[in-house]
């Protein structure tokens, strides 16, 4: 390396498909989503490889929860 602006990285990034396979099948659900941080619950309403949308109610505003930090999700029966 001759020019000190000259950097080599790498970026890895950690999917797992098949959580995002099974949660993919309960959008528009309410479910309970446990993180490393607490328990959150609302309706599913996008999933991404890294993250997951959630609203509590229809005008409320989103919440994005990553996938990394999903302890377990379980369906909301109402």
């Amino acid at each position: 390396m001759n020019n000190r602006n000259e950097f080599l990285m790498d970026t890895v990034t950690l999917v797992d498909p098949y959580v995002v396979q099974t949660l993919q099948t309960v959008i528009g659900n309410r479910i309970l989503v446990d993180t490393l941080r607490g328990a959150i619950q609302g309706t599913l309403v996008d999933v991404k490889p890294d993250h997951i949308v959630l609203k509590e109610r229809e005008d409320d505003q989103p919440v994005f929860v990553r996938i990394q930090q999903i302890v377990f999700v379980m369906p909301i029966s109402e």
